[in-house]
């Protein structure tokens, strides 16, 4: 899954084109901007660090930045999780999806959106995301470590007019009990707990949430994610998003 960087390929291309501008004659090809970013997803190189067989650094982080104002990178993953669900045999969207937060430490001298998650002693942010049961990535928030999983994630659950009626589980660990199990029922979502048996010892992996977990450790494999060097919680979350789309198309190209 987390092979090194490759361009993207004419089958690659063809699944996202679509939702871009590329009608219109321009400068620098969308197709290199969006293999730059990658590259540096992949690479966790610095912006002024982009070699200079891609596009200007400055015109590459210009569309990372517009496409993250404009909500297109949440669209483009949401085209790439349906074209791989569908690829897989599945329906193009879940009806039951997984939701886990886990802990990154944040560079030094960032001071924003900064705290301390005092039970896995990380000093730094938290990052959440929502899965389906095969671990492809729906949505994400990035906060601060100390903020209550519960409380955070309620921006994350989807209305009913995104997914439609399909959605009807949405599996947690006990942090998610108290205001967002209630947010659930009123949404008319089924909330269930997976956590793993009070005898056990050791790593026991837990059925259906053990993908989120799998997840986590794929987006270690992109060295700008295994530690947040964003100034802002949205800039990760793209980031995020990117990574995901990668992993996606990768599956797409080997299919």
């Amino acid at each position: 899954m987390v092979d090194g960087y490759q361009p993207l390929t004419d089958s690659q291309w063809q699944v996202i084109a679509p939702l871009l501008p590329v009608q219109r004659k321009r400068q620098h090809c969308l197709r290199h901007i969006l293999d730059a970013i990658r590259y540096i997803c992949r690479t966790g190189c610095q912006w002024r660090s982009l070699p200079t067989c891609f596009a200007p650094w400055s015109a590459v982080y210009y569309y990372f930045r517009r496409w993250q104002l404009n909500g297109l990178w949440q669209q483009l993953t949401d085209r790439v999780n349906q074209a791989d669900r569908l690829a897989a045999g599945r329906a193009a969207v879940p009806s039951l999806i997984c939701l886990d937060s886990q802990s990154v430490r944040l560079a030094p001298r960032i001071f924003e959106h900064r705290g301390l998650d005092g039970g896995k002693h990380v000093n730094g942010r938290k990052r959440q995301i929502l899965t389906d049961v095969q671990g492809r990535i729906l949505a994400c928030r990035v906060h601060a470590a100390n903020g209550h999983d519960g409380v955070e994630a309620l921006l994350l659950l989807p209305t009913r007019s995104q997914w439609g009626q399909r959605l009807v589980t949405v599996v947690t660990d006990k942090g998610y009990r108290g205001r967002f199990a209630q947010h659930l029922v009123r949404l008319g979502l089924t909330h269930q707990l997976g956590s793993r048996p009070p005898s056990a010892r050791g790593f026991v992996p837990v059925a259906k949430r053990w993908v989120v977990e799998r997840t986590f450790a794929w987006l270690t494999g992109f060295r700008r994610l295994a530690i947040d060097y964003e100034f802002t919680p949205r800039s990760h979350e793209t980031w995020i998003l990117v990574a995901n789309m990668t992993m996606c198309l990768n599956r797409l190209a080997h299919d």
